[in-house]
């Protein structure tokens, strides 16, 4: 990990009407981390994400993505960046008319000019990469559980080989084994393909299994980030909450009786 911030978030207000969500939120992420973001239902973390990779725009402020400001990209450059990330949204939001091999081919339309066979070779290739047998390039989104059609997803996510992972809830649905793996995928992953993660996450054992640092979202900001040690030392009412009730024992961030 170099330390060199990949992503950088600058004063960012963003909302929806008249709600506010985030009023003046500051965020560096660095390069080869695996940075967790959690807080409190409606504290923008889906948000963020959004607004970084450009579904939703901002009220104001400033969004660097690999040295380039994304707000002010003409199209052309803003299709090249875009393939320089992978996303995997919530329980893989494939195309449900389209095999898992033709998903991930997805991005391997829009950004490159590969003829049929490479990228049959490529899908192939991803889906091995993410765990799944070589029968599950044929199958349909519906013929998936939850687990296989998170996998899926990831594959397509890592089609163009990117050098951002943005992951949102990336163990939602799934059960404490399936999430333990998930995880473990994840970290095998990122140590072996050397990209960046960025997952909004509220899952405790994924924030304490992978992640270098963790940002928390509160009062319309990043209140604190940090690794798990500085978590566990924070005084902001909701940190104290999160980090340090039951489930913070049962995810063995707390010893008995702490």
């Amino acid at each position: 990990m170099t330390g060199d911030a990949v992503i950088k978030v600058e004063d960012l207000h963003t909302g929806f009407g008249d709600h506010l969500v985030h009023d003046g939120l500051n965020l560096e992420v660095r390069k080869g981390e695996v940075l967790g973001v959690v807080g409190g239902s409606g504290t923008g973390k889906s948000v963020l994400l959004h607004c970084i990779i450009g579904l939703k725009k901002p009220w104001s402020g400033c969004i660097e993505v690999l040295g380039q400001r994304v707000l002010d990209l003409e199209p052309p450059e803003r299709s090249a960046l875009e393939a320089r990330w992978g996303v995997l949204f919530q329980d893989g939001a494939l195309f449900s008319s389209l095999t898992v091999a033709q998903n991930i081919q997805v991005p391997l339309k829009e950004h490159l000019n590969l003829n049929q066979r490479l990228m049959d070779e490529i899908a192939m290739i991803k889906i091995g990469l993410v765990g799944l047998p070589p029968e599950a390039g044929r199958l349909y989104p519906a013929e998936l559980s939850g687990g296989m059609r998170k996998r899926a997803g990831l594959a397509r996510a890592l089609a163009l080989d990117p050098e951002i992972l943005f992951l949102d809830e990336p163990t939602s649905g799934l059960d404490p084994i399936g999430a333990a793996r998930f995880d473990a995928l994840i970290e095998r992953l990122r140590k072996t393909l050397d990209f960046t993660v960025f997952m909004v996450t509220h899952d405790l054992d994924s924030l304490n299994a992978i992640c270098d640092r963790i940002a928390v979202l509160a009062d319309k900001r990043v209140v604190v980030i940090g690794d798990m040690k500085q978590m566990l030392n924070e005084r902001h009412p909701w940190v104290l909450e999160y980090f340090h009730g039951p489930r913070a024992r049962s995810a063995g961030l707390l010893k008995p009786g702490r």
